[in-house]
């Protein structure tokens, strides 16, 4: 008896809490929102998954009375850290860079704009594992920014 007492007092301490689960973000002030972006935009797509995932309607088209999410760059840059004896680089610094603007129905576009960071170790001897491995950062990394455009949407009220 005492066991289920205490299960049931911490359930309804941490639902009154306000804890949700990672990943599932409330957005119900925004029953349907418009993603604008380049054809094929792997970021977009990230970010159309979220909002589906999240109980979001999205829509075809740009409509006045629903907010847009208009991506307008995500970037990679490559910036050098270190290098080997012979001269070769060793490590670089990934700079993910993500520009977009937020339009609400009756007010101004905000643009937000963020960066996201990883290093990231070559060596040219394993090429393909390389390239390989540079790929899968790049997409952590449009995972990581999708997942903060949501964030960024889920604060707005």
């Amino acid at each position: 008896m005492l066991k289920i007492a205490i299960t049931v007092l911490l359930v309804l301490t941490i639902s009154s809490c306000g804890f949700h689960l990672r990943g599932n973000l409330p957005l119900s002030q925004f029953p349907a929102i418009y993603v604008q972006s380049e054809a094929h935009s792997e970021l977009a797509q990230l970010v159309s998954e979220r909002l589906s995932q999240n109980s979001v309607q999205l829509l075809n088209s740009m409509r006045a009375e629903a907010p847009t999410i208009q991506l307008v760059s995500d970037t990679l840059e490559r910036r050098t850290l270190s290098l080997f004896p012979s001269g070769q680089v060793a490590e670089y610094e990934l700079i993910y860079k993500v520009g977009y603007y937020l339009i609400m129905p009756g007010t101004e576009p905000a643009f937000n704009q963020f960066e996201l960071y990883r290093d990231y170790q070559d060596d040219p001897n394993q090429a393909l594992a390389k390239a390989r491995e540079l790929d899968l950062l790049l997409s952590e990394l449009r995972q990581q920014a999708a997942n903060r455009i949501i964030r960024q949407l889920a604060r707005l009220r």
